[in-house]
């Protein structure tokens, strides 16, 4: 990791498992760490504008996550991010990070692990995936910073992306 601070994407589909092996880097971080859950960011948003289409505000939750880690690695943090950010919007995630180093993990077990985890979430329980089959089939082609975690633990997935956080896998240019 860069001395100035790293920001680490950890993204995915629905249910792929990202919160929970985002907290388990947090656990196993060797410096200061920063840890950005980017579902938290809804929360923000009080009263949302009737004028705003739902995808603008993605796009703006996503600018807002992604400027705090900025501001965290620009200290000397390292930032893991916490949020499904599609590889279709990695383009403008370079030019919000366009002075930090930043690494991109995907975490994308089976589309049917994906929907049995989150039908068995406690909160935001999602019982019908259909309409996540698209961002799950959005990950295609993204295999050299995907980890296929459909058996892996979440402190095993950890240390594999600590792993290829060393060796520069993840990284993007």
């Amino acid at each position: 990791m860069a001395t100035t601070g790293h920001v680490v994407i950890v993204s995915g589909p629905v249910g792929a498992g990202k919160t929970t092996v985002s907290r388990e880097l947090v656990a196993s971080a060797p410096g200061p760490t920063a840890y950005i859950e980017g579902d938290q960011f809804w929360t923000f948003i009080a009263k949302p504008s009737e004028e705003q289409p739902a995808p603008e505000r993605f796009r703006m939750i996503m600018r807002a996550m992604l400027a705090a880690a900025r501001h965290y690695a620009r200290d000397g943090y390292d930032a893991i991010v916490d949020f499904s950010i599609p590889p279709w919007y990695l383009q403008a995630v370079r030019a919000l990070l366009k002075d930090c180093e930043y690494s991109f993990v995907v975490l994308r077990p089976s589309e049917a692990i994906c929907a049995s985890r989150a039908a068995q979430r406690t909160e935001g329980t999602i019982t019908d995936y259909t309409s996540y089959r698209e961002l799950y089939d959005a990950f295609d082609g993204f295999e050299r910073h995907t980890i296929a975690n459909d058996d892996l633990g979440p402190a095993l997935a950890a240390a594999r992306i600590w792993a290829g956080l060393q060796a520069g896998t993840f990284r993007m240019a």
